[in-house]
């Protein structure tokens, strides 16, 4: 099944592994066989791997650009996910994790960065979540009432 790509003036996107630049105009393609496609929005660098959530999707989003050094990443994916998995106890979250692990095992990469997407929703409430009678100072920081 074909895949159709709607870009945005200027918009970037990596196909297999060439970054694409969209020029001035709106743009569709169609792309007709199988292909390693990521926009922009969806590619981390590595020092934006930052928190336990992004320190799983990037070796995923690595398999998935540049097949070649899959084990390498392979590697790093089941270290990050072990260290991730041990630390939940939320039955949800940890299914995702599963599902993860099997769109890995069974190497669609796609599917697999489209489900830790998840784990960065999950990641963000407990990041943002501030316990009664504990406020942000205007830094972010958490303070004592």
């Amino acid at each position: 099944m074909p895949l159709k790509l709607s870009l945005k003036p200027g918009e970037k996107f990596v196909l297999n592994g060439a970054v694409i630049v969209n020029g001035d105009k709106r743009t569709n393609l169609i792309i007709q066989n199988k292909a390693s496609i990521l926009r922009d929005k969806d590619i981390i660098q590595q020092e934006d791997a930052n928190t336990p959530a992004k320190r799983i999707y990037f070796p995923v989003m690595m398999m998935y650009l540049d097949e070649e050094n899959s084990q390498d990443y392979y590697d790093e994916f089941t270290m990050r996910m072990a260290e991730f998995m041990g630390a939940m106890d939320n039955p949800d979250i940890l299914g995702v994790c599963v599902a993860v692990s099997k769109d890995v095992m069974c190497q669609d990469y796609y599917q697999a960065l489209s489900k830790c997407r998840l784990l960065f929703e999950f990641e963000d409430e407990r990041l943002s979540y501030v316990p009664e009678g504990v406020s942000k100072d205007a830094t972010g920081h958490r303070e004592s009432a």
